[in-house]
């Protein structure tokens, strides 16, 4: 019987210094694609775009990493990671489109503020002669501010008319912010309707709010619309209609008050207050 014999080079289990091949590192590309898409989603939703271009960044990043590394031929998922990379870039724009947006909203709010304030520092200086007793008596519609409960419309002396709403309860979603976990919070509608001779710039038109225990009520935003605050001008004989959602703490969210002004120099504020059920 004749046993095998092996040759003095060769070697049982293979050629020397065979290595099992290395797994592909796709986790980057994954991340990036991922970071990517729901970037996207945040940063065309309003108030919550900040955090989609941080996502985007991130997503930017993590593509660009990704990407070099299929190109060494250590990952097998380039396509993968370029996407995100492109995902994540959109992302950042879209972020920097709405900062631009509000940037330029404040800027001719703020605009705005200062030409109000100009005419009245003329009128005032108009006539620095004359008599207090022989002035115009003060502007109706600018008394102090009448309490009404929801539902109830305080009409202005120029025409103009604002309703606010009995409260309903609103449920934010998972990315509301303004939000406390474990609060409570209610929703109402407030319409503007212009009764007046010109046109009402209904843009600075923001409540305030407040608890049963006087406390300041937060505005919540989220993807639903829970606030979504007038915009532009109301012309003669037209309305508009916008919806306000506010916070509070379970132990005082039985009664809620809402104050509002339809201008910031033109008309005061009338209150509305009334429980939330």
């Amino acid at each position: 019987m004749t046993m095998p014999t092996h040759s003095p080079d060769q070697q049982p289990y293979g050629a020397p210094g065979m290595q099992p091949p290395a797994q592909p590192r796709n986790g980057l590309g994954v991340t990036a694609l991922v970071l990517g898409i729901v970037g996207l989603l945040f940063a065309i939703i309003p108030f919550l775009f900040w955090l989609g271009g941080i996502l985007g960044l991130l997503a930017l990043i993590f593509g660009i990493i990704g990407s070099s590394r299929a190109g060494k031929g250590l990952a097998t998922n380039k396509g993968m990671a370029v996407t995100g990379l492109v995902l994540g870039a959109v992302s950042i724009l879209a972020a920097i489109a709405w900062t631009i947006v509000l940037a330029t909203a404040v800027k001719e709010y703020s605009e705005e503020i200062d030409k109000e304030l100009g005419k009245g520092t003329a009128a005032s200086s108009a006539a620095p002669g004359a008599d207090a007793s022989t002035e115009a008596p003060a502007d109706p519609a600018a008394q102090t501010p009448e309490s009404l409960k929801f539902g109830e419309t305080f009409v202005y002396e120029d025409g103009v008319k604002v309703t606010v709403s009995k409260p309903r309860a609103h449920k934010p979603d998972a990315f509301a912010a303004g939000f406390t976990k474990g609060n409570k919070a209610f929703q109402v509608t407030i319409t503007i309707e212009n009764g007046g001779k010109k046109a009402l710039d209904v843009t600075t038109a923001l409540p305030n709010a407040s608890d049963a225990n006087g406390k300041a009520a937060e505005m919540v935003f989220d993807g639903s619309n829970a606030t979504k605050p007038f915009e532009g001008k109301v012309l003669p004989g037209k309305q508009a209609k916008a919806d306000f959602t506010f916070g509070m703490a379970p132990d005082a969210a039985g009664e809620l008050q809402v104050e509002l002004s339809p201008t910031v120099l033109e008309h005061d504020s009338a209150v509305w207050s009334g429980p939330t059920k």
